[in-house]
């Protein structure tokens, strides 16, 4: 029996996945800088077409939940965490006090996109 998943979650599912797949697009080839740089954009055309069947259907069904600005706000605070496990995780490069400031501020935008006055 499949999992019913609300209709409010699957967009951020989906789009956090979509996520996963465009850092690793964009950034994963970081680790590989002695790669040819044409190889390295095909290979990064080839993950984010990925990418885009996850996020293209999440904006979709999520405009029936969301308005665009709060779909745009979930994409932004969702790159932001996926970006910062990426970093430390993958790229070894370890997030300091400004860059956690900076998310901060960005999640107080978020707050404020969703909150109802």
């Amino acid at each position: 029996m499949p999992i019913a998943i609300p209709s409010w979650l699957l967009p951020i599912l989906m789009l956090f996945c979509s996520n996963v797949f465009m850092t690793f697009a964009w950034y994963g080839h970081l680790k590989f800088k002695e790669s040819p740089l044409s190889l390295v954009i095909l290979a990064s055309w080839a993950i984010a077409f990925f990418e885009y069947w996850l996020a293209v259907p999440a904006n979709r069904w999520g405009s029936s939940v969301y308005s665009a600005a709060e779909l745009k706000t979930i994409q932004e605070v969702i790159t932001l965490v996926v970006f910062a496990g990426f970093s430390v995780l993958y790229l070894k490069q370890p997030l300091s006090w400004n860059h956690g400031l900076g998310f901060a501020f960005v999640a107080l935008g978020a707050f404020f996109i969703f909150h109802k006055w």
